[in-house]
C-alpha cells in the first residue's frame, strides 16, 4: 500500500480551503503490492486542469513512500487493492524475571549444604538447632567434655552470631578451648578472671581477622564439683532447682539502666526504635563477641556466677534468645522436666525439641538453639 505525502507548497497547507481535483487524490497502485516494501517511489503529477486564480502557480508534487510493515506483524491477507490487509502481531518473546525474596528485609539466602536443623547427643548433655524463616542459619553450638580424662568435667557453649555466621563460628570453635587455655594458668580460686580472659582473648583473635558481624555467647563450665555459668549478650542459662526455673545469666541488652549507664558514659547513646532499644541506632545487645564498629561500647566482657553442683540441680538449658523472646524461664524448665527426671530413660533431645516446636508455634522467626545439661551425671 502506497501512502501519499504533500509537500510544504501545497493548497492543504493553505489557509483557503480549496478543491483538490480528482486526478490529485490518493490513488492505490496496481503494481505497489508487487514493489518491494523498501522502495522509494517520487512522482511528478502535474495538473491536466488550469490553475484556478486561487491555486498556486507551481503544480502539486507527490512524495510516495511505501514503508514495510513492522518486523513483529505477520500479514495474513494480501489480495487486490480493494481488499483491506490484516495484519496480526507476533506473541511477544517470553521474559525470565529473577526470582526474588517475600521476607521482610534484605536478609541473605541461605547457602547451599546448610542444614536447617542439628541435632546431637552426647556424654550428658543434648542440642538441637533450628534455622529461623529469616535467612540463613547464625547460630552455633559446641561442647567439650572429659575433660582431661575426668568424665566429670566439661565446657559447654551456645553462640548466637549477628550481621553474619562468622563470629559465632569463630567463638564455638575457639572460646572453650581459651577459656581452658587460661584456666591452666591459674589457680581455683580465680576461676572468674580465667573465664573472663578466655572470653576477652577470643575477641581480639577474631577482630584482628577484620571479619564483619558478631556474636552473643553462653558458656557452662564444670570442673571439680563445681558450675561456672558466662554469657555476653542475650543468650540466656535456666536452671532447674527441684522444679523451680532460677536464671543463671541476665540478658545484656541497651534497656538495663546499668548497660546504659556505661554506653553513655564512654561516649556512645542508646535509643528506642519501634519498641527496640539500640545502641547508635544500630545493635539491640550491649555484649558479645566482635562487632568492630561498635566495639568503643560493645564489650566482650563476661558476667559470671558459681554455684557448687548438688541434687537439687537437675539440668541446665542454654538457649539462645530466639527461644527466650516467646517462652519464660518456668515454661521451659517445666516443659522439660518431665523427659529429663523421674524416668528411668531420659530424653533430653526429645525436652530439646519440644521447646523450639513451642517456640515456633508461638511465632519466632529467628533461628533457636537449644541445649540440655544434665548435671546430676556430674556430681
Amino acid at each position: 500500500m502506497s501512502c501519499t505525502v504533500a509537500l510544504s507548497n501545497s493548497p492543504v497547507f493553505s489557509p483557503s480551503r480549496v478543491p483538490v481535483p480528482a486526478s490529485l487524490r490518493c490513488k492505490v497502485s496496481s503494481s505497489s503490492s508487487s514493489s518491494s516494501p523498501e522502495t522509494l517511489t517520487l512522482t511528478h503529477s502535474p495538473s491536466k486542469t488550469s490553475a484556478s486564480p486561487s491555486s498556486p502557480s507551481s503544480p502539486l508534487r507527490i512524495l510516495r513512500l511505501q514503508k514495510p510493515p513492522p518486523s513483529n506483524l505477520i500479514r495474513t491477507s494480501n489480495t487486490d487493492c480493494s481488499t483491506s490487509t490484516v495484519l496480526k502481531r507476533k506473541r511477544p518473546t517470553r521474559l525470565d524475571l529473577p526470582v526474588a525474596s517475600m521476607s521482610f528485609g534484605n536478609f541473605p539466602v541461605t547457602p547451599a549444604g546448610v542444614t536447617d536443623l542439628v541435632e546431637v547427643e552426647g556424654d550428658g548433655y543434648s542440642v538441637c538447632c533450628k534455622r529461623g524463616r529469616k535467612g540463613a542459619m547464625e547460630d552455633r553450638h559446641s561442647a567439650m567434655v572429659n575433660l582431661k580424662g575426668d568424665s566429670k568435667q566439661g565446657v559447654f557453649g551456645i553462640f548466637d552470631g549477628h550481621g553474619g555466621v562468622k563470629a559465632a563460628e569463630f567463638s564455638a570453635e575457639n572460646l572453650n578451648k581459651n577459656i581452658m587455655n587460661e584456666l591452666g594458668k591459674t589457680t581455683d580460686d580465680k576461676i572468674e578472671a580465667a573465664v573472663k580472659n578466655g572470653y576477652l582473648k577470643t575477641d581480639t583473635e577474631f577482630l584482628s581477622q577484620e571479619v564483619r558481624g558478631g556474636s552473643c555467647c553462653v558458656t557452662a563450665l564444670i570442673q571439680k564439683g563445681n558450675l561456672v555459668v558466662s554469657n555476653a549478650g542475650d543468650c540466656r542459662a535456666v536452671v532447674s532447682r527441684g522444679g523451680l526455673a532460677e536464671a543463671l545469666t541476665s540478658d545484656h541488652r541497651p534497656s538495663r539502666k546499668d548497660e546504659k549507664d556505661r554506653i553513655e558514659a564512654s561516649g556512645g547513646y542508646v535509643d528506642c526504635c519501634h519498641g527496640v532499644w539500640r545502641i547508635q541506632g544500630s545493635l539491640a545487645v550491649s555484649r558479645g563477641i566482635g562487632d568492630q564498629y561498635l566495639k568503643q561500647w560493645v564489650t566482650a566482657e563476661p558476667e559470671t556466677k558459681i554455684l557448687e553442683l548438688n541434687p537439687e540441680l537437675e539440668f541446665l538449658v542454654l538457649a539462645s534468645d530466639g527461644l527466650w523472646d516467646t517462652v519464660s524461664n518456668q515454661e521451659a524448665v517445666d516443659i522439660a522436666r518431665p523427659l529429663c527426671t523421674g524416668i528411668s530413660t531420659q530424653q533430653p533431645l526429645s525436652a530439646c525439641r519440644k521447646l523450639i516446636d513451642l517456640s515456633v508455634s508461638r511465632g519466632s522467626l529467628d533461628d533457636i538453639s537449644v541445649m540440655i545439661i544434665q548435671l546430676g551425671q556430674f556430681c
